[in-house]
């Protein structure tokens, strides 16, 4: 969002202390035992050197991360050797020069940095922002975290263009490196509090070592005495891990991960939901390019001009397409992840991964989770499309050697299309890994991913069997979904049986199955946004020994529920409503959950009614959520 030289610079240094942090450290030593060379990774932990045997085949792997490192690390040095020297911050006020031990802004330089955000239109969560800012003092701090890309620091802009000429003149802005320490931006706030400093804002505090650990320091010392602290920063985990610790209590968390379809479209100006189920899950203007002369005048901002003409596919988005998500799961998941349980507890909270990430493979399995988790999807959507009847004859017609329309399925996991998307998402495979990967650690991972909202899960009941239970994963970046799904379709069409086909008739395929894949996307979608809009009511999908429910609403409290069916169509037809209009299906559902109150369709078309069936549009029926609460 425009940033400055100085914000560049800070950025490459976060992102390269990231990558530094989850590469192994040490050396690689050789002892000659009974004229046999045996290999070991020398580190330090503690105070005290460990060596780990490294079998033979493993050490160039090893040593070429090592050798990363340490090349990284000499990078980092020479770039903070280009930072701005900030002891010395001249405030135009009575306080004259303070000398700080960070990076400090305050006064003008402060103003300048924050002159481009007053046009931008505000995400919603900044509501939460604004109440802590100018509500009554409370000894809490509060804390904004999310992934990368989701408005965080462009929030805290935002709010200090809100505050008067008097109040603006007591803020300060903090931007923390690896290289400070809890000591450093103590010393800073004590000087800051005692010229009369009442906001501060601290951003990339997660950076430091030792933030959790003395993360209370904010909320006993400066918060309790008066003084607004707001925290935010990139490594969502280690946050999550101080509000259960040091924070508990005394915390106020703003979430920023999830960015429902209202605000994509309200924020961004991007409409449809066949662009947010593409781009949906950042704010950096997903497949759209602002870049041009007419977005670049003053006259027009980014964030709120809707020109058509100028609305052109940007290749380096982060979803672009499955390269660019694995970057993103990289540098916003994997690292989030790594850095943060490297600094809690020195450590101590790795668990079952702390083997995979002392052979720098834990990137590799959380790129490989979140990948089966969208697999997974991606292979359920499959299936019920070959098993739908024109697409199956089709097949069936297409590829007369094949007994099965639906063993096409079986090359999925093998050969050709296996590898292609293998190498695309940069996964490796079980033979190249030297820690096997056990289902405790895709658990673990799970969890962490959970704490991040990345991943949510939505409850899937049965009918009239009611102990069978089971879950739907959602990811709540919908365009990190759709990258990965669409690479495994395309990949799978490389497959030899596909490739018998004529071009026009593996593009028929193609646009089918990525047409049913945003279907079963949009149901997501708007199982999610309707869960988070009414947390005192149940949200949940059910499903009958034939058909289902694609959602519905119960209100526990009046026994009532609403049914839902969810259709990637602009078109109105019967059997579309079937299921809604089946007696003992709807019996079963009012006996077990309450009186029906409502039935509905929602779709891609206008709203409308067709007897006691009411037509949603999908568009409209997500941005009314944002109205319910």
């Amino acid at each position: 969002m425009f940033p400055t030289k100085d914000d560049d610079i800070y950025t490459q240094i976060a992102e390269i202390e990231r990558e530094i942090a989850i590469l192994p450290a040490g050396s690689i030593t050789k002892k000659k035992i009974k004229d046999k060379d045996y290999y070991y990774h020398r580190i330090t932990r503690g105070g005290k050197r460990i060596e780990n045997y490294v079998a033979f085949e493993e050490v160039p792997a090893l040593k070429a991360k090592i050798d990363r490192r340490k090349t990284l690390e000499k990078e980092l040095k020479e770039l903070k050797l280009t930072v701005p020297k900030t002891d010395r911050v001249y405030d135009s006020g009575e306080r004259g020069y303070l000398r700080f031990k960070t990076a400090v802004r305050v006064g003008k330089q402060l103003e300048s940095q924050i002159a481009l955000t007053k046009k931008y239109k505000r995400r919603e969560p900044i509501r939460v922002l604004r109440d802590y800012i100018f509500g009554p003092p409370q000894d809490k701090v509060l804390i904004i975290y999310g992934l990368r890309r989701t408005g965080k620091t462009t929030m805290i802009r935002q709010i200090l263009t809100e505050l008067s000429p008097e109040e603006f003149e007591k803020a300060a802005f903090i931007q923390v490196t690896s290289a400070d320490t809890l000591a450093d931006v103590d010393a800073d706030l004590k000087l800051l509090e005692k010229n009369g400093f009442r906001y501060v804002f601290i951003d990339e505090v997660t950076l430091m070592e030792d933030f959790i650990e003395g993360a209370a320091l904010f909320s006993d010392i400066y918060a309790g005495s008066g003084m607004k602290i707001v925290l935010s920063g990139t490594d969502s985990l280690g946050f999550a891990f101080t509000r259960e610790e040091q924070l508990y209590d005394r915390c106020i968390m703003l979430h920023t991960t999830f960015i429902p379809y209202r605000e994509f479209e309200e924020v961004l100006g991007i409409r449809g939901i066949d662009e947010y189920i593409r781009y949906g899950g950042t704010m950096s203007l997903g497949g759209i390019n602002y870049n041009s002369e007419t977005h670049n005048s003053d006259n027009c901002n980014p964030h709120t001009c809707n020109s058509e003409a100028t609305k052109i596919y940007n290749p380096n988005t982060p979803f672009a397409d499955s390269k660019h998500a694995e970057e993103y799961i990289d540098t916003a998941i994997a690292k989030n992840i790594q850095h943060s349980l490297k600094a809690y507890q020195y450590g101590g909270h790795f668990r079952l991964l702390r083997e995979l990430y002392e052979h720098g493979e834990l990137t590799n399995v959380i790129n490989r989770v979140v990948e089966n988790i969208n697999h997974s999807f991606t292979k359920q959507v499959i299936e019920r499309t070959f098993r739908s009847h024109d697409i199956a004859v089709t097949a069936a017609n297409l590829l007369r050697d094949m007994e099965n329309p639906i063993n096409i399925l079986d090359h999925m996991n093998a050969g050709e299309v296996n590898s292609g998307i293998m190498k695309m998402l940069d996964i490796l495979n079980k033979e190249e890994q030297t820690v096997g990967i056990e289902e405790d650690h895709m658990i673990q991972i799970k969890e962490y991913l959970k704490l991040l909202d990345l991943i949510m899960e939505i409850d899937l009941e049965s009918l009239p069997e009611v102990s069978r239970k089971g879950k739907i994963t959602v990811i709540s970046q919908p365009g990190l979904r759709y990258a990965q799904a669409q690479a495994i379709v395309e990949n799978m069409l490389l497959d030899a049986e596909f490739r018998e086909l004529s071009a026009r008739e593996r593009q028929r395929i193609l646009e089918r199955l990525l047409s049913e894949i945003r279907g079963r996307m949009m149901e997501d979608i708007v199982l999610l946004e309707t869960r988070l809009a009414f947390p005192d009511k149940k949200v949940f999908k059910v499903q009958f020994p034939v058909g289902e429910f694609d959602m519905v609403v119960c209100d526990t409290k009046e026994l009532t529920c609403r049914i839902y069916e969810v259709k990637y169509s602009r078109e109105q037809i019967p059997e579309q409503y079937r299921h809604l209009n089946n007696e003992d299906k709807c019996g079963m559902t009012s006996h077990r959950y309450g009186d029906i109150v409502g039935k509905y369709v929602i779709y891609r078309g206008e709203n409308t009614k067709c007897g006691d069936i009411q037509y949603l549009n999908v568009e409209e029926y997500l941005k009314s959520l944002g109205t319910q609460n």
